[in-house]
């Protein structure tokens, strides 16, 4: 993780600033927000690709970099940004950390890596967050699960008394591993008034699963079903970001950027008013 030293102004010196305006103290308290499952920087456009490009997650390639110079232009239009199925740096990624890269060139002075499933030099499993708002505090927790793997990053935002907590997660592939995973996912949720769950669910919307987190949390039923997977022909909702009633939400959106098998997915928030970043 990288953290920027603060700036501080010279003291004894009076610097004049215009009062801000109506719609600049609006805007100020707005941020947007953005969920991709990016396959490792792996293009894929059809089905057969799973088979034809299947040597591209073990295998470094150079295309890669083209993908992930694309990707950071798309997400340096958003104030933090969750990444799930990155590389931490290994044989396949040319042992480049894929969350500092995108960093640097997305222009997000905040990022960090959660491994969840290290294969030494083979791969490194895991997810990301990019951000441009300095978080307080960052806690990785481990997923229940059959096979190990899967993991929870937890975000917390401004004070400590009343803070915007954001989780990314990627949830497991089979539907027992993810009732109990979306369990302790509503643990975490039920600690805070303002929480914002974000990443691959691996599950629909309308699924047993995601109803009983919904029935165990304050979080919102989504409003719309946003279909980002697979990307060339999107018909399944398993991307998904979740917010409490506290926190209102607008402009849900499926980005048409298919570079990996999952399409994006984006959304704006507005703060609460006690929340001070």
């Amino acid at each position: 993780m990288d953290m920027t030293a603060p700036r501080y102004e010279q003291p004894g010196i009076f610097h004049h600033r215009p009062l801000p305006t109506p719609r600049a103290i609006a805007e100020s308290r707005r941020l947007r927000l953005l969920s991709y499952n990016i396959q490792v920087g792996i293009t894929s456009s059809r089905f057969r690709h799973y088979f034809t490009r299947s040597w591209r997650h073990i295998l470094p390639h150079i295309g890669s970099f083209e993908n992930l110079n694309q990707i950071a232009a798309l997400i340096s239009a958003f104030d933090i940004v969750a990444l799930q199925e990155v590389d931490a740096g290994s044989f396949r990624s040319f042992f480049i950390n894929q969350i500092e890269y995108l960093a640097q060139r997305g222009a997000f002075p905040h990022w960090y890596t959660q491994t969840n499933r290290n294969l030494g030099r083979f791969a490194q499993h895991s997810n990301g967050l990019l951000s441009k708002i300095p978080p307080q505090d960052i806690v990785e927790h481990k997923l229940p699960g059959v096979i190990p793997g899967r993991g929870i990053m937890e975000v917390r935002y401004g004070r400590h008394g009343d803070p915007l907590v954001v989780l990314l997660v990627h949830l497991g592939l089979g539907r027992r591993a993810r009732l109990r995973q979306m369990e302790y996912v509503a643990e975490v949720v039920n600690r805070y008034p303002h929480a914002v769950v974000m990443g691959d669910f691996n599950c629909q919307a309308r699924s047993p699963e995601m109803k009983r987190l919904l029935h165990n949390t304050d979080l919102c039923d989504p409003e719309e079903e946003l279909h980002t997977f697979p990307s060339w022909r999107p018909f399944r909702n398993i991307d998904h970001i979740l917010v409490t009633s506290s926190i209102k939400a607008s402009n849900f959106q499926v980005l048409p950027f298919a570079l990996s098998d999952h399409l994006p997915i984006a959304v704006d928030i507005e703060l609460p008013a006690g929340i001070e970043l």
